[in-house]
């Protein structure tokens, strides 16, 4: 276990010596310094966990010194510990950036509990600034991959979209990556660190969906035995991902056109009005204007949804960004299952960009996920891709029949048509095709 380093600076011999005593036995490493001149040296050869300095000392003073620590280790928090203590030196103190104060004399106990408190607050300040830095990273646009003139478009309006606080409505094929997208947008806003939160609009009835939507008071509904924050609630100063907005139903898209025209709303069953600053970010797989030409999605409310649109193009026509997908998809789990795979051979490649990908980034995300576990080789190859809609692939390689291709491209084909018609059994196949287990391979690897 590492012990947590804390940095004691008193000019008293006697305190020093019981401090250091305390807290060694509690498994703190001690440095002490007599004055905040050699404190200062201290600091700036290693870092400390923790500052805890008396307030008044020859030389220079404690709040000189906190003054040194915040600009040279900003990051460290200080309790400020005093035999003369007054309501206005604890008040300086703090405003100087003191995390916390003690007064001499002080228990043991108490002293304790202040450390553990100040240091299990850096922790958690630490872990948040991980994890918030970990979500920046992971949604910036730069981690959308793919080279196809589709997604360059949208690298590009990504950042112009998201320092401006408009409606932005996100179309595409389901599994095209439209919530990433919209993390994308959020995470690189001015409202990144506040929520992000969304909700799939298709897998609510009406009434659970204006629930979830808007909240409902205590007794509003059968259940309703508490008070609920909708999502709007909770997305307040963040951002508000509507996923499937076609499936909303009509009487609820009246309610939803509201809050985005006045930024208000009641929950269901009350009456108190609640003020909401959020952005609004929609998705949908589905046409809209066919859906209001059909009576089925309301005009004026896709225009407040709709005022910057963002189309991503389904796997199939942008099949340039299946190589980049693949590779990344392969590292991931890869490293998430502690395989040696490290890419995929040129038939592996092959196949999945002759396939149809129904599905689209996230299908091939599962296939490769699939690949990467059945794999024992440092490259993927056709074996290992077993899990493809064999049916569908089956159907494009009986069509290569109809092309003018040569006798040994036909040869390999056929090979291939047999290997995944028999579910990537390889002795099956080699009694079908009346070849040795050698041969196979080098059709499916040509």
């Amino acid at each position: 276990m590492i012990s947590e380093k804390i940095l004691l600076v008193d000019d008293d011999p006697t305190f020093q010596t019981i401090t250091r005593s305390l807290l060694t036995d509690n498994n703190y490493e001690v440095e002490i310094a007599d004055s905040a001149e050699r404190a200062e040296e201290k600091l700036r050869q290693r870092e400390f966990d923790l500052v805890l300095t008396d307030l008044v000392m020859a030389g220079k003073n404690g709040l000189a010194f906190l003054n040194f620590v915040k600009s040279w280790a900003p990051q460290t928090p200080v309790v400020m510990i005093t035999g003369f203590a007054s309501v206005n030196s604890a008040v300086e103190a703090m405003k100087a950036g003191a995390e916390d104060y003690l007064t001499k004399p002080c228990s043991s106990d108490e002293l304790l509990l202040k450390i553990q408190r100040v240091l299990e607050k850096k922790k958690n300040y630490q872990e948040l600034s991980r994890l918030r830095a970990e979500l920046a990273e992971k949604y910036t646009f730069g981690n959308l991959i793919g080279k196809s003139a589709n997604l360059q478009s949208i690298f590009k309006l990504i950042p112009r979209v998201a320092e401006t606080d408009a409606a932005v409505l996100i179309q595409g094929e389901t599994g095209t990556g439209k919530e990433l997208v919209a993390k994308a947008i959020h995470y690189n806003s001015p409202r990144k660190d506040k929520p992000f939160i969304s909700i799939n609009c298709a897998a609510l009835t009406e009434s659970l969906l204006e629930s979830e939507l808007f909240g409902h008071e205590r007794g509003a509904f059968t259940g309703a035995i508490k008070q609920k924050l909708g999502r709007f609630e909770l997305a307040h100063q963040g951002t508000l991902f509507l996923d499937e907005v076609a499936d909303i139903p009509l009487s609820t898209q009246a309610k939803l056109l509201r809050v985005l025209q006045e930024k208000e709303f009641e929950r269901v069953g009350g009456t108190e009005t609640i003020k909401v600053d959020i952005r609004v970010i929609s998705a949908t797989n589905k046409n809209l204007l066919d859906a209001i030409r059909a009576g089925a999605f309301r005009e004026d409310l896709f225009y407040r949804l709709n005022v910057m649109p963002i189309v991503l193009a389904p796997l199939r026509s942008r099949v340039e960004d299946i190589p980049l997908l693949a590779q990344h998809f392969i590292e991931k789990y890869a490293a998430r299952f502690r395989k040696t795979v490290t890419g995929l051979t040129s038939p592996a490649l092959e196949i999945l960009m002759r396939y149809h990908w129904p599905g689209n980034v996230r299908e091939l995300e599962n296939v490769m996920e699939r690949a990467v576990i059945i794999c024992n080789d440092a490259s993927l190859t056709p074996d290992c891709l077993v899990y493809l809609d064999q049916e569908k692939e089956v159907g494009l390689l009986k069509e290569a029949f109809q092309k003018q291709l040569s006798e040994a491209e036909l040869i390999r084909l056929y090979a291939r048509m047999v290997f995944y018609e028999q579910g990537g059994n390889k002795k099956e196949t080699c009694k079908i095709l009346g070849i040795n287990f050698r041969t196979l391979q080098s059709r499916l690897q040509d």
